[in-house]
């Protein structure tokens, strides 16, 4: 059960990821208004959307490569590491007088279940490492 669980969270953020980072490369002016921060860069300065959009393009590559791959203890560490990403963008979002809603509802939610599907894919791992005799001597 949790494999299904932990798959299918790391499938919907991939494509939830995937999703978000090709509007902010295909229509960055009507994207970026949900991500938090009270003004948007202007002229030049519009090139930032296209990192966030990169940036989140090919995070959603790399869950679903893993996941191609079966290498479910990678993703499990890759998935942590990646809800960092979250935490620093509602941290962003907070310091520049940004909506606290969108901060904690949008990015603090992303972070703890990106968090939470590193965590089940590292205990799924655990789990299955643990030698069954060890299991039934406890």
């Amino acid at each position: 059960m949790t494999t299904r669980i932990a798959t299918a969270l790391a499938l919907l953020g991939a494509v939830f990821i995937l999703y978000i980072g090709l509007s902010y490369l295909i229509a960055p002016e009507t994207t970026a208004t949900g991500f938090g921060l009270p003004e948007w860069p202007t002229g030049d300065a519009v090139a930032f959307m296209n990192l966030k959009g990169v940036r989140d393009t090919v995070s959603g590559i790399a869950i679903l490569a893993l996941l191609a791959a079966r290498q479910r203890y990678a993703l499990g560490i890759l998935t942590l590491v990646i809800a960092l990403i979250p935490i620093g963008d509602m941290i962003t979002v907070l310091s520049w007088n940004g909506s606290p809603a969108a901060a904690f509802g949008i990015h603090g939610v992303t972070a703890v279940l990106v968090a939470l599907t590193g965590t089940l894919l590292l205990r799924e791992h655990k789990t299955a490492a643990t030698p069954q005799s060890a299991l039934a001597n406890s």
